[in-house]
């Protein structure tokens, strides 16, 4: 590719600087954004749904639940589509998919329906989210820009989900919940149209030929969205449940067959020889970490914040906004750490962050929100070093027509992360504190006994994350150009 000129074909498409594509960079976060925010936005609306549904605890929980199964079932399949179909055409279907579905809220009266929309609207947004963070690779050829649009990317993202709640909750107080969902059509649309307008079409060269290997994206699909089930089930029904117990095995079964057929299929949905590879095994294995953390400890801070210190979803969301800051002006200490002493010093660095922050944490929530906010700037760091440095370099260590399953693999990777982190603060604030959270003033056994919970919580995400971030970081390379070899 060459950079951008008047008589550069649309095809060969590349920017000089961020500023040059801030069309397409605008249109690509916007997109980034809207399928982050959904994973939160409706949380804050959930007793105003319940009563004007009439739904109880269990239909509340599966209408933020629908929407993470089918999106991280349905990730590493709407990679392998786009390489196939091109990149910038499946994005544009699923964001004409995501608006329109969105629209169809208006017509939703019972628990079911709505739930069966959120499940489509996990569908629309599997296809998009791999597609987005590769079409910035292809915005740029230099590796600095690179790195900038992908930390640009992050920072969206990151603040969809933080502020899902705020956003929510404000909107509340003037809209009906309805408009919550009914807002992603217009976002959707001036994504659409920057997409289309700046984004170049694909190469046939840098597309795959090869057909598509549909018993590999079935049985992906069955283990992923079983995995995913079994975390929601051990957590809503228990961990011994029969329904839990029976999704686990299926998972496993299919997690089992899958790597069976992939490694005798001619053209497999996964080459699974790229994980011989340290970069891309230590990469995803370092996402589900960053992951982990994440997920947990903006589940964990929800309740604390609005529960045991009694907030309004507004200024909880609030609350959350050192994440955000941290994400912005910890660029240039990550992007120094990177160059400096390359990708596995960095990482390691930026796991050592992760496991001090939530260590701080273990200790920090019952001495304030000061200390809070402290834990979460520090935390952010490592998220800010691990999740920028391991996504270039997953994606980077990719053949060049198979790019769309190298971020496929990092979202699948970070939505693991992300089940696996609301689930092991669920379940521990379930057995150590009470499985119904009650609204309004909590009395002060209950807040200290809450107290004493996200302690013990999260020194075990401490040590859980620690030990995984450590272990992806330690198998990535020692370059210093933040770009992995193909």
């Amino acid at each position: 590719m060459t950079a951008v000129t008047d008589s550069a074909p649309p095809s060969s498409r590349t920017y000089p600087s961020l500023r040059a594509a801030w069309i397409p960079l605008a249109a690509l976060c916007l997109a980034f954004f809207v399928e982050m925010v959904d994973n939160t936005l409706l949380s804050v609306a959930l007793p105003t749904i319940g009563r004007d549904l009439g739904s109880g605890t269990t239909a509340l929980q599966w209408v933020t639940g629908a929407y993470s199964l089918t999106f991280g079932g349905l990730l590493l399949t709407a990679g392998s589509l786009a390489d196939r179909l091109g990149r910038r055409r499946v994005l544009l279907v699923g964001l004409a998919a995501f608006g329109l579905i969105s629209l169809c809220v208006v017509a939703v009266d019972s628990a079911a329906q709505l739930i069966t929309l959120r499940a489509g609207l996990g569908i629309a947004a599997a296809a998009m989210a791999p597609i987005t963070n590769s079409l910035v690779f292809r915005l740029f050829d230099d590796q600095a820009l690179r790195m900038r649009a992908m930390t640009l990317m992050i920072v969206v993202g990151m603040s969809g989900f933080v502020l899902g709640p705020l956003l929510g909750g404000t909107a509340l107080a003037h809209v009906r919940w309805e408009w919550l969902l009914v807002v992603n059509a217009p976002i959707a649309l001036v994504a659409a149209v920057g997409v289309r307008l700046g984004v170049a079409a694909d190469r046939p060269e840098d597309l795959t030929e090869d057909r598509l290997d549909l018993p590999g994206a079935v049985l992906s699909v069955l283990t992923i969205g079983l995995a995913c089930y079994s975390l929601t089930s051990g957590v809503e029904h228990g961990w011994l449940s029969p329904a839990t117990v029976t999704s686990v095995l299926c998972a496993v079964a299919a997690g089992v067959a899958f790597v069976w057929h992939e490694r005798r299929s001619a053209v497999p949905m996964l080459d699974l020889g790229l994980f011989s590879g340290g970069t891309v095994r230590g990469a995803a294995i370092a996402q589900i970490g960053t992951s982990v953390a994440m997920a947990g400890v903006m589940f964990g801070l929800i309740l604390h914040f609005q529960y045991a210190y009694g907030w309004s979803p507004v200024r909880a969301g609030l609350a959350n906004l050192p994440v955000i800051v941290t994400m912005i002006v910890a660029t240039p200490l990550s992007e120094w750490l990177g160059k400096r002493f390359g990708h596995r010093v960095a990482c390691l660095v930026g796991a050592a962050c992760l496991a001090a922050a939530l260590a701080g944490l273990a200790w920090g929530v019952d001495h304030g929100y000061a200390a809070i906010a402290v834990c979460m700037v520090v935390m952010t760091i490592g998220l800010r070093t691990v999740m920028t440095i391991c996504a270039i370099a997953l994606v980077d260590a990719m053949p060049a027509n198979r790019t769309s399953i190298g971020t496929a693999l990092n979202d699948t990777a970070q939505e693991v992360g992300t089940s696996v982190g609301t689930a092991v603060v669920g379940t521990l604030i379930a057995a150590l504190v009470t499985t119904r959270l009650p609204a309004g003033v909590w009395s002060s056994d209950l807040v200290r006994s809450f107290f004493h919970g996200e302690r013990i919580t999260y020194a075990v995400l401490a040590v859980l994350v620690g030990l995984i971030a450590t272990g992806g970081a330690l198998t990535l390379t020692d370059s210093h150009s933040v770009e992995e070899p193909a």
